[in-house]
């Protein structure tokens, strides 16, 4: 078994790949324009790292005095608090359905508890990323058996067929991934990498590098953004067509509150698709905490749900609830 500091280097050398990637050029990757956020990095007021959040946006009708549906953008970060997964469980309740990402044949069921490590380097790495950051895995966390989860994505060949019809290829886009991520690191210095490799010799090296990390995703989290272009790609356009379609399939069915629980990467084209196929506006966004990053004693109970609410182009009285929501709330 790899020890604790074994594990942290892998870590840092599976972050340190992306100096390794094709360069994307200018002229491959669209002009990033300004775009929601659905993962931000709250600090104290002396400037420190205090959590890691995901974002919950609430999408109404435009026409405010249409009765129609609710629909929330659930951001999820795959390797998170268990408290983080535990509060969505107990969101995810409150929902007529939940459409939920993940590439896997039709009939799929993720046991509850999640599914037993692979030895894919995938599974590998994010193994890896769970022990040393004592964090906890998505398909552990969340309970997938639940009678109102819905499964909306692709399957693996219908994900491969795609890929082929684009002249797309998965270790293609995973380069050009890790390519654009560096190109945005270097507009802000190589001061991470120094940051990275300090936080393994810290006393509290998982705290150490959750923080430096949590910095990482401000630049990743538009990497599928930009890398979508303006004729889209499998892994995000084609996926969230998939998703969109059995969306209009549950409100023609009559369902008033529904969430799409997606990677963050996917909720801007997401956003753009409710307004302008389904006449929706997000109306507030509610933020909890996913990696929390208070060291010592605050560190200790400081995952909880930890929600904030802002308002984005309205208010929320009056909007409907399901009825299967009110009854199932205790």
């Amino acid at each position: 078994m790899a020890s604790p500091l074994c594990k942290s280097w892998l870590l840092l050398m599976a972050f340190s790949l992306a100096a390794t990637a094709s360069p994307v050029r200018a002229d491959e990757v669209t002009a990033e324009k300004e775009v929601r956020q659905f993962t931000r990095l709250s600090r104290d007021d002396d400037g420190a790292p205090v959590a890691l959040e995901a974002a919950i946006v609430r999408f109404a009708p435009v026409d405010r005095g249409k009765d129609g549906p609710i629909v929330d953008l659930v951001s999820a970060l795959h390797v998170a608090e268990g408290a983080y997964y535990e509060a969505l469980n107990r969101r995810f309740e409150e929902y007529d359905v939940v459409l939920y990402e993940l590439v896997a044949p039709e009939g799929t069921v993720v046991p509850k508890g999640g599914v037993p490590r692979g030895s894919s380097p995938v599974s590998m790495l994010q193994t890896t990323m769970t022990d040393v950051l004592k964090l906890e895995f998505q398909l552990n966390g969340i309970d997938y058996t639940v009678d109102n989860f819905i499964h909306a994505d692709m399957t693996p060949k219908q994900f491969a067929e795609s890929m082929q019809q684009r002249g797309e290829s998965v270790l293609k886009t995973f380069f050009r991934m890790l390519g654009h991520a560096m190109s945005k690191q270097e507009s802000t210095g190589a001061g991470s990498d120094l940051r990275l490799f300090l936080a393994l010799f810290q006393k509290d090296r998982s705290m150490a590098l959750k923080r430096v990390l949590a910095e990482e995703f401000q630049n990743m989290e538009g990497t599928l953004t930009a890398l979508n272009g303006p004729d889209g790609s499998t892994l995000v356009t084609e996926r969230n067509k998939v998703a969109l379609e059995v969306l209009r399939k549950q409100i023609d069915a009559g369902h008033k509150k529904l969430a799409i629980f997606y990677g963050a990467g996917h909720m801007p084209d997401f956003e753009e698709r409710l307004r302008e196929d389904f006449t929706l506006a997000p109306l507030e966004t509610t933020w909890i905490t996913a990696w929390n990053l208070k060291g010592g004693e605050e560190a200790d109970g400081g995952s909880d749900e930890e929600s904030r609410v802002e308002a984005s182009e309205g208010k929320t009285d009056g909007l409907p609830e399901s009825g299967a929501a009110a009854s199932g709330r205790k």
